[in-house]
């Protein structure tokens, strides 16, 4: 069989490249705009996936609740309970700080863009991967600081709730009714071009990869602590990440979740945003001196959890899929 270069794989090792020689443009505040650009890049792909989503279809995955059950418990229970559990023996490897880091990283919400952008490209459950990751965002602006809150042993630390969601409103629910309103006029022409729709979810996913590691670059995270401490948060990152992820394959599984649905819980279980993290943590722990090293373990785990999941969705996107069976609407 003849070899073919997977132009997605090569482009990941080409944006984290990309990023360690020039990190300034994609960084925060450089002439890129990652803050806005990729906004809109999320916006325009949730605009398409409202064209190319039937109403009906957008429904049964708001009633598939089993599979956000499985997700929500694992984004805001499993994931603080194990956190806590691999912190316990590292207490002499990590500081305070970076212990409160790690733990941060496991009470943040899932990804919104790169969840459902993933599950689209592994041919899953987009509308179960749209329901969880909005819900996941909405949930999280309560959670998370509740969960700081507990470790810390302190209360009083809010989030601008109406800021919040106003940007959820702005970049994901208003792009999504309008694609909705439009599929009347532009329904037909996305369901000709799903090519077109795959490559901007999966060049939106590099986006993601370049900035995130712009800003590792450009925040200087890989550097200034001892190579140990970097190590061990590397492997604590992969270490969380597999075990949520084979945790959440197995109650899948278990529940007889369809291969779809197992895909979108998978994505959207396994992942925690960047873009929702450093705003929470400026407002969290405003004032704290080590904020920058309580931001260093989701800063390694986001660039980690794309590249890994995107080798995934790159081999579940190849699988044959069973027809599925006739409805009737």
């Amino acid at each position: 069989m003849k070899f073919k270069p997977d132009w997605f794989l090569i482009g990941m090792a080409f944006a984290v490249l990309l990023a360690w020689l020039f990190p300034d443009p994609g960084a925060h505040g450089g002439i890129l705009h990652p803050e806005l650009l990729t906004k809109l890049g999320v916006a325009l792909i949730f605009f398409w996936h409202g064209v190319a989503l039937s109403f009906s279809a957008l429904k049964a995955g708001t009633l598939r609740w089993p599979v956000h059950l499985v997700v929500q418990a694992t984004t805001f229970l499993f994931f603080p309970v194990i956190g806590l559990l691999l912190l316990w023996p590292l207490k002499g490897w990590l500081s305070p700080d970076l212990r409160l880091g790690f733990f941060f990283l496991c009470a943040l919400p899932s990804t919104v863009s790169s969840s459902v952008a993933l599950t689209a490209a592994a041919r899953g459950n987009v509308p179960v991967a749209v329901f969880n990751a909005t819900l996941s965002s909405l949930i999280g602006v309560f959670l998370t600081p509740l969960w700081i809150g507990l470790e810390l042993k302190t209360s009083g630390n809010t989030l601008p709730l109406g800021n919040v969601i106003l940007d959820l409103v702005l970049w994901l629910v208003l792009p999504l009714i309008a694609g909705q309103l439009t599929r009347p006029l532009l329904g037909d022409w996305a369901a000709r071009h799903k090519k077109f729709i795959n490559r901007l979810d999966r060049g939106t996913i590099l986006l993601l990869v370049y900035t995130s590691f712009c800003d590792s670059m450009k925040w200087h995270v890989w550097s200034g602590h001892a190579k140990s401490t970097l190590l061990v948060i590397l492997v604590g990152s992969v270490l969380l990440f597999f075990i949520v992820m084979w945790t959440v394959n197995l109650v899948c599984n278990a529940l007889h979740f369809p291969t779809e649905d197992r895909i979108a819980a998978v994505f959207c279980g396994s992942k925690k945003t960047l873009a929702s993290g450093v705003p929470m943590a400026r407002l969290i722990f405003a004032g704290h001196p080590a904020i920058g090293l309580i931001l260093l373990p989701i800063m390694i785990y986001h660039p980690l959890q794309l590249i890994i999941c995107s080798a995934l969705a790159n081999r579940w996107a190849r699988r044959t899929l069973k027809p599925a069976p006739r409805t009737t609407t």
